[in-house]
């Protein structure tokens, strides 16, 4: 490998250039490729198996382009194919790359946030029918009880730039409730889709005093930052211009105006027509 490699990250749509944002602000030295398959977005409703092909054509496209780490920032992709990725692609055929989620990095650290060890979590039907979280979070606090709510209006909201409008008020206090319903006790929220972070000003403004909300964009890049600096066989084959450049497999006009609100600055990508590459 030569030194100009960059850090490939993917999400099936904008949702993932949330978590981007917050990386490259805690980590602006690197390179970047950010991946949005929107063409075949949201992946939320899709089988494990049609999300795992899906995740993997966008995973080895990347690993084309000269990323030898992946981030999902997808919580649908991180539940239903992560995995399977690491354990019997990576072995097989790229023992030099690597391949990281979102949900480890957040179920890691969601015990600090909560006084009750009770929680909420809230995601596409595809993560909460993964029970990811669960079992994530169990693992490291086993003492935590986490209550799921699945929220399928909450991406085409965001995506179609619905979402500041009055009319998601209704959806968005619905599955609020919903999940709080579910146990009083409750006092924190984790917003376990990449997405949500748009909607946080409504869900702030239903959210009863001392149930906090917990967003996963800063958590991922202090999670990345350490993975980097316990693994110099990575961070030290990527390019490090702060070189940033974004495709798509959807419109790119769409994309384009989409992605810059999701990243807070100005994207201009390349559409790329994606198909298996090995």
């Amino acid at each position: 490998m030569d030194t100009k490699h960059s850090i490939g990250i993917f999400d099936s749509g904008y949702g993932g250039l949330t978590v981007f944002k917050s990386i490259a602000q805690k980590l602006p030295q690197y390179n970047y490729i950010y991946f949005g398959d929107n063409a075949r977005s949201p992946y939320g409703d899709h089988s494990f198996e049609t999300v795992y092909q899906y995740t993997l054509e966008c995973v080895e496209w990347l690993f084309a382009q000269g990323c030898p780490l992946v981030i999902l920032a997808c919580n649908t992709a991180s539940a239903k194919a992560l995995r399977s990725i690491q354990q019997k692609v990576l072995p097989v055929k790229y023992p030099n790359h690597r391949v990281l989620g979102v949900i480890r990095p957040t179920a890691e650290i969601v015990g600090a946030y909560t006084e009750s060890k009770t929680i909420g979590v809230m995601g596409t039907r595809g993560t909460v029918n993964s029970e990811s979280y669960l079992l994530e979070i169990k693992k490291f606090f086993p003492e935590i009880n986490a209550f799921q709510q699945s929220c399928p209006m909450w991406v085409p909201l965001v995506e179609n730039n619905e979402h500041l409008d009055p009319g998601a008020d209704y959806f968005v206090k619905k599955y609020v409730e919903e999940l709080l319903q579910k146990k009083k006790e409750m006092d924190c929220i984790l917003l376990a889709c990449t997405h949500y972070p748009l909607l946080i000003p409504k869900i702030k403004a239903i959210l009863p005093e001392g149930v906090s909300l917990l967003g996963q964009g800063e958590i991922v890049a202090n999670s990345l930052e350490a993975y980097l600096a316990n693994h110099p066989e990575i961070s030290s084959v990527i390019g490090a211009d702060g070189f940033k450049s974004f495709f798509t497999s959807g419109d790119q006009k769409m994309f384009d105006e989409h992605a810059s609100i999701f990243f807070g600055a100005e994207v201009n990508s390349e559409h790329i027509d994606l198909k298996p590459i090995f």
